[in-house]
């Protein structure tokens, strides 16, 4: 399939498998030696923080009287009326997800994942608070998030995806990602692997990998397919699906090494990815 609409259908053709070669080269090679001594560096850095594997502690900041306009208001969250900062770990939003859930309050939950995704990025005039509200005051949105909760349920995580994408104007990937991912924890276990974070950032970080594989194989010389299939926003469910693939088993190649805690969740890699880098590390 290709990854984007609209394009010449026999120059998409060559470019797709041009885009395919380079997966399978990834897929094969997984995390480069910069990466892996990157992540080593991290590792080293928040061993105690993350001493159980997972990214559990991992805590944003934000202002709750930011989202004064916000309903429904998670209670697990700092009310509205607070003054000051207040912070928030993934371990209280799984918490606060799996408790809308529950309840079917499906609004809810995807507010816990967006405070948490925004922090302190949310300004008043800005695309946290604005942009949630309109989201919120999309008709179908009860109807979007049911849906993409039950094919995570029934079918998978890239089928959850496939659900949302285009779904609720003003959702896009970066966020709608973060809602299936602590809806993926927050589930029994789920078919197939369980939802990860793809945003910007991690999408940047595939695209730096993929370059150089694509430049060493001859298939993506200069990084136009690289910069195409990893591109900042509206990835295709199949690359979410590549993306997905490739972070499990990366974080099986880590497991296997001697600079990375044996038995850690694959969001764990993601959240290093997210808070690291190797461009000038290597």
């Amino acid at each position: 399939m290709n990854e984007q609409d609209g394009q010449d259908e026999q120059d998409g053709r060559g470019r797709q498998e041009r885009a395919d070669a380079v997966d399978r080269e990834m897929a094969a090679r997984l995390l480069p030696g910069p990466v892996l001594r990157a992540l080593g560096r991290w590792w080293e850095v928040n061993a105690s923080v993350y001493a159980d594997g997972t990214p559990g502690a991992h805590t944003i900041r934000y202002t709750p009287s930011r989202w004064a306009q916000i309903t429904p208001w998670p209670e697990a969250l700092a009310p509205t009326s607070a003054g000051g900062d207040a912070a928030v770990s993934r371990a209280e939003v799984v918490s606060a997800v799996a408790d809308a859930l529950r309840r079917e309050a499906f609004r809810e939950a995807m507010v816990a994942t967006y405070v948490w995704g925004k922090g302190k990025r949310g300004t008043p005039g800005g695309s946290g608070p604005a942009t949630l509200h309109k989201i919120l005051a999309f008709d179908g949105l009860d109807s979007a998030l049911a849906t993409a909760v039950t094919a995570l349920r029934e079918h998978g995580a890239p089928q959850a995806y496939a659900a949302l994408q285009g779904q609720v104007p003003g959702l896009g990937p970066a966020f709608f990602t973060k809602f299936l991912y602590f809806t993926g924890i927050a589930l029994p276990p789920v078919d197939g692997v369980r939802p990860l974070i793809l945003d910007r950032v991690l999408s940047r970080r595939l695209r730096s990998m993929a370059a150089t594989v694509g430049r060493e194989s001859g298939h993506d010389v200069d990084g136009s397919v690289a910069s195409w299939v990893w591109s900042d926003g509206n990835w295709s469910p199949h690359r979410y699906q590549v993306y997905l693939s490739f972070m499990h088993a990366a974080c099986g190649q880590l497991a296997a090494g001697d600079i990375w805690p044996s038995g850690a969740a694959p969001d764990l890699l993601e959240c290093a990815l997210f808070t690291t880098s190797w461009e000038t590390s290597g």
